[in-house]
């Protein structure tokens, strides 16, 4: 489980592709990663397979490939990390689990006094689960919507996210993974079987 609070903005140094599956290699300021321990990176949950100096390396399996944007992701390009919460840590974002939902892309960037207004496109099968002044997760950074309809919706950057996670690098038709709310989820799931029941 991770908050969507990014620790730090890591590099692709590889892409190895094999058999369906892939395996990146991530150049990073993190340190004291241990095999086995859960990553995000651009906001879906990984495992450090390897690691070795300032990079460790996460496998992708071919259902995060077609789940995610990490398959686009090419040597150079930068990334979101955030290991996962302890037990002893601030929540300071929302519960994000690292199971992104779909992919969305940029529709516009409007700047807004400091800050900017970042419009994405989503899923139409995700829409349901947005709503005004809830969280979601883009490319694993914590976010409130607000001007949700069916198709997008818009978040408010502010300066310090923009330079501290790849947001402030996206341009209108940059592709992102999108987690929505958990508990919408599980509230959506719940109310529809009661539905069904009665």
């Amino acid at each position: 489980m991770f908050t969507g609070i990014i620790e730090c903005v890591g590099t692709i140094a590889t892409v190895r592709r094999s058999r369906g599956d892939a395996e990146l290699t991530v150049t990073s300021r993190l340190r004291g990663l241990g095999l086995g321990e859960s990553i995000a990176v651009n906001g879906a949950c990984m495992t450090v397979a390897a690691r070795r100096g300032a990079t460790f390396s996460v496998l992708v399996s071919a259902e995060s490939l077609r789940r995610t944007t990490l398959g686009a992701l090419r040597r150079g390009d930068p990334v979101n990390l955030e290991r996962s919460l302890r037990l002893s840590d601030r929540l300071s974002g929302h519960f994000v689990f690292g199971h992104v939902d779909g992919t969305g892309a940029v529709v516009a960037i409007t700047p807004e006094g400091g800050s900017a207004l970042y419009r994405f496109s989503l899923p139409a099968g995700l829409a349901r689960f947005l709503v005004e002044k809830g969280s979601i997760a883009v490319d694993g950074v914590s976010l409130t919507v607000f001007d949700c309809d069916r198709r997008s919706f818009t978040v408010a950057v502010i300066p310090h996210t923009a330079a501290a996670t790849t947001l402030g690098r996206k341009q209108p038709g940059d592709r992102v993974n999108l987690e929505t709310d958990m508990l919408a989820r599980y509230v959506d799931r719940a109310v529809a079987h009661r539905l069904r029941r009665s």
